[in-house]
This record gives structure tokens, sequence and C-alpha cells, in this order.
């Protein structure tokens, strides 16, 4: 199973706004540094929980169909499936209709189940088949739950007055306590 980013997320979860008053910050200084950031502190909170924080639209490309026709989608929360495309032994795609499948996207993992008797077999070995998939919390920062959005807060604030961070030995207990404790809740754990 591969997880391909289609359309990365149009925002970050915090505006610069918002993290310049967390650090008490008045001048445009240091935007372009605090903006990579916010972006680089998102993705260790997405990849420390294994979800994704604002909307994106992701494709998720499977060699074949799993026993018993139910798969578990690696991206979390799921906003909606838009598409599953089948390819066949000639690289012809098919677009399966919505009738022919369900989603779990409330579950965790979110899954999709292709619906008995719907008949659908691809054949081309390799990522023939694809699902198409919009991620995330919501369209703005807003609907990021706020410890998720604390840790970004935590990350930056950290990075920003350590620039040089193994100069200064590694992340304090307390830092780590704090990013740890704000993403447990949010935590998604891979069983396989």
């Amino acid at each position: 199973m591969t997880a391909i980013l289609v359309t990365p997320p149009a925002i970050e979860p915090l505006t610069l706004a918002e993290v310049k008053a967390h650090l008490r910050l008045t001048t445009s200084d240091d935007d372009t540094l605090l903006a990579a950031l916010i972006t680089t502190a998102r993705l260790q909170v997405e990849q420390a929980t294994r979800r994704v924080l604002i909307e994106q639209a992701w494709r998720i490309c499977l060699d074949d169909w799993p026993k018993g026709g139910v798969f578990a989608l690696p991206i979390t929360p799921v906003v909606q499936v838009t598409a599953i495309t089948v390819y066949n032994a000639s690289g012809v795609p098919t677009t399966l209709p919505t009738i022919a499948y369900e989603v779990d996207s409330a579950g965790t993992p979110p899954r999709v189940a292709i619906k008995a008797g719907a008949g659908i077999r691809q054949r081309r070995r390799l990522n023939g088949i694809e699902i198409d998939l919009v991620a995330g919390y919501g369209p703005s920062g807003l609907a990021v739950p706020h410890p998720l959005r604390q840790a970004i807060l935590v990350l930056v604030a950290r990075w920003y007055e350590n620039r040089d961070g193994a100069a200064y030995g590694i992340v304090p207990a307390a830092l780590a306590d704090t990013f740890e404790s704000l993403i447990a809740p949010y935590r998604s754990v891979r069983l396989a």
C-alpha cells in the first residue's frame, strides 16, 4: 500500500500572527523562519499522531483487494472517499460507482469495504487499485483539536529559541513530556 499526497493543505493550523503572539514577537524580522517552523511542526505532529490536520487530498494505491474485501486506510481522519479506480491488465481505468463500496470514516483506522457481489476484479499486478480521499479535521486551523495546535506551538517555540538545537543537547524532558501528553490522545497505533 502506497499513500501519495495529491493536494497539500492550503493553510497551516496556526497563523503567523498566532505564533508571533505566543512568542511575544512584534517585528516581522523572523516571519520567514517562523512560517517554516510552523510547517515543520505540523508535519512532526502529523507524523507522531499518524493524522492529517488540515484538509488535504490523498491517493492510496493497492496491488490487490484484501481477503474479505475490507481494508484499513492509512490516512485519518477521513472526510470522504472521492473515487475508487481499478485498472485492468491493459491499464484501462474503471471508476467504481459509490454503491459498490462502503466507507467507515468514523472508525480508527477508517475502512473501505467492497460490497459483496460487486464483481469487481482488477488484473494489473502493481498499484491496480487507487483510492482517492480527502482527509483532515477541516479546512481551517479552528477545526484542529486544541491540544494538537498547542503541540505545534510547543515545537515552534522550542525550535525558535534554540536554533542550533544540537549545540544545546537533547530536548529537555519537560518539553518532551509536554509534547507527548498533548498528542497522546490522538496517536494512532499501528498493530501490524
